[in-house]
């Protein structure tokens, strides 16, 4: 990708996402990115391929990618709940956007390809520190990966987005680490 201001690159990425969340993808076009943004199609065409790049790197860099830091609360189950919890936030921040992007993610498989090729790894560190700290309490039996046990947090998220959107409240929170992620991380740690 060539170099851009990054100014401009901002106001270009500002369009994509406004234009994203009023009009969709299938209406929205690189002459409306460039209208709104107030830059050439030239400058956008010079860093971007097309549009499915051009939401692809939206994606890759305004969502959070990390996973929320959570905090060291003593237990497996309080630091499941903060690390969920700031997961559920991250998501509801971004309700709209994801929305009209899961549609889009679906039914062109372009965009979906451009985006895994480019989406940047998840930094599991924290998730795997605070199970770390769970096996040094006696609270697992054994390792249990971070991945797989995040993986199983997002799905549930996203199950609540699709089929009954946020707000993601205190009772999803407890019904999912009580009911979900604690027995999975238990259950993994014994093998």
């Amino acid at each position: 990708m060539a170099p851009l201001d990054p100014d401009r690159d901002r106001a270009i990425l500002d369009a994509t996402m406004e234009l994203l969340s009023e009009v969709g993808y299938d209406r929205m076009s690189v002459d409306q990115i460039a209208k709104r943004a107030r830059a050439s199609k030239a400058t956008i065409y010079r860093r971007w391929a097309g549009k499915p790049e051009l939401v692809a790197d939206l994606i890759c860099r305004r969502f959070d990618r990390d996973v929320p830091a959570g905090e060291d609360t003593g237990s497996l189950r309080g630091d499941l709940a903060a690390v969920f919890r700031g997961l559920c936030e991250a998501v509801e921040r971004k309700h709209t956007i994801i929305m009209g992007l899961s549609s889009t993610l679906v039914s062109h498989q372009e965009v979906a390809r451009t985006l895994r090729a480019h989406m940047p790894t998840k930094d599991l560190g924290h998730v795997r520190a605070l199970l770390e700290r769970a096996a040094r309490r006696g609270e697992l039996a054994g390792p249990v990966d971070a991945g797989r046990l995040f993986a199983v947090a997002e799905a549930l998220v996203w199950h609540q987005m699709i089929f009954t959107g946020p707000p993601f409240g205190p009772d999803f929170v407890a019904e999912s680490v009580d009911g979900v992620l604690m027995p999975v991380a238990l259950a993994w740690s014994r093998g």
